[in-house]
């Protein structure tokens, strides 16, 4: 996790540069791609790489018995979705160096997932330490190759992809490798239509799962792209980048209270104070970047040299929209939690799927006339259909108190963060980096005032107490 959190923070520093470089139509369509393959690659998983890793974590002699069948099925999934790919690709319009461009990406990509179906038996075996760097991996060795194209005045569309492909390719080789390294000789037999089958009915509820949260984050991309044009979804990527890296705040804390609302399930009053203290745990450090957002949002954008006044504009107005998307997230996500934790998944994905539908009608409505800003706005719209039904799920289907109370304080904070930061911008004429420290430190008044944080809360956290 922590290595994870170390990463994120230079790649989108490093995407900055290089959409830059590269300029907004260029990226807006690599971006494309890499959600359209992304979906694709979801897809052809069926969920396997979920089924294994529950499978070997359970069931000893499933290595033996299932996994040398399910290591060619993948590779060979893996070969027919890139098939797949392309075929999406020119139904939709990809043609000449588009599809090329689409072939290199998405390649990249499949690859990744493939390694990603390797380390199952990392996983497994709960050997965490090895598994956590292994995820990181790619990442870094492709971070590495884009910064030394960067630095040498050597980045282009060609080496950027070339060198997302290599790093990809290499480390599919090497966690093949290590694997036969860690567990021997990894036998493997050619699937077998009944075997295959079983193991595709067995895994086919993670894929369903996967798809569609899959096709929620990355439509919007592919649509703005071929709707609008790619310039229009080389702003929204941009934007995108920064909302991304604030929710990994919530993809970190989320999974710790996912187990501890599973451990909990039968006792509601256990839940009820997981969830009330869960709540703020999930919403306080969203709130501040929010209102840091809507206020100074324009200075996250401040290596786009090469982009005029109006993309900027256009960039900073996607980004304040999208924020608004994580402000939901923060008041309603933990809800989400507190369902899938507690074997409530099928009402979920069912939420989640008529958020898609919204999303794509809304998408073919309004994208050709409104481009990137009519994607955020969707996004929103999307995320608040879907948090209000996650709280209407856990009053009818659980019978766990929603404290609106704590909402409330919640909502009140952040309002009056909000004004104070307007005050301060209206009246102090403060550099941006002093400004922010300022409210920080009025939200974190503002958060004993409103009794979001207690004195006798943070004893209990001290040494001895």
């Amino acid at each position: 996790m922590v290595l994870n959190l170390l990463v994120k923070p230079g790649w989108v520093l490093l995407e900055n540069a290089v959409q830059n470089r590269l300029g907004h139509a260029t990226f807006g369509l690599v971006a494309a791609c890499s959600a359209l393959a992304v979906v694709v690659a979801t897809l052809a998983d069926l969920g396997l790489t979920q089924f294994t890793v529950q499978r070997l974590a359970t069931e000893p002699n499933f290595a033996d018995s299932q996994f040398p069948t399910l290591l060619p099925m993948r590779g060979l999934l893996t070969g027919g979705a890139w098939l797949l790919l392309l075929g999406v690709g020119w139904g939709l319009g990809y043609r000449a160096g588009q599809l090329g461009l689409l072939a290199v990406v998405g390649g990249g990509l499949l690859l990744t997932q493939y390694g990603q179906f390797l380390r199952a038996p990392v996983q497994a075996r709960q050997q965490f330490n090895t598994d956590a760097v292994l995820s990181v991996v790619e990442k870094l060795l492709a971070f590495g190759l884009v910064l030394a194209l960067l630095l040498a005045g050597q980045l282009g569309l060609g080496s950027y992809v070339g060198a997302r492909l290599a790093a990809s390719a290499f480390t599919a080789v090497l966690f093949f490798g290590l694997l036969r390294r860690l567990f021997g000789r990894l036998p493997h037999r050619w699937p077998r239509r009944k075997a295959a089958g079983q193991l595709l009915r067995a895994s086919m509820p993670f894929a369903f799962i996967a798809l569609l949260y899959g096709i929620n984050e990355r439509v919007d991309m592919v649509l703005l792209e071929r709707l609008s044009s790619a310039r229009e979804a080389g702003y929204y990527a941009g934007a995108y980048r920064w909302l991304d890296a604030a929710m990994m705040y919530s993809w970190t804390v989320l999974p710790l209270f996912f187990a501890r609302f599973a451990h909990a399930a039968a006792r509601p009053r256990e839940l009820r104070q997981l969830l009330w203290f869960g709540q703020r745990v999930a919403a306080l450090p969203l709130l501040l970047a929010v209102a840091f957002v809507l206020f100074r949002g324009e200075v996250l954008f401040w290596q786009f040299g090469r982009s005029t006044t109006a993309e900027l504009a256009q960039m900073t107005l996607c980004l304040k929209i999208l924020f608004l998307n994580v402000l939901v997230n923060a008041f309603f996500a933990i809800y989400s939690t507190l369902l899938t934790g507690t074997h409530h998944q099928r009402p979920v994905s069912w939420l989640v799927a008529a958020s898609i539908g919204l999303n794509l009608t809304l998408n073919l409505l309004l994208l050709p006339r409104y481009g990137a800003v009519a994607a955020a706005i969707n996004t929103l719209l999307c995320a608040t259909l879907v948090s209000g039904g996650y709280v209407w799920l856990v009053r009818r289907r659980m019978g766990v108190a929603v404290p609106w109370h704590l909402l409330a304080r919640l909502a009140l904070a952040f309002g009056l963060l909000c004004a104070g930061w307007y005050a301060a911008r209206a009246y102090l004429a403060l550099p941006w980096w002093f400004e922010t420290g300022l409210m920080s430190g009025y939200f974190v008044g503002l958060l004993f005032l409103t009794g979001l944080v207690q004195v006798r809360e943070l004893r209990k956290l001290m040494p001895g107490s």
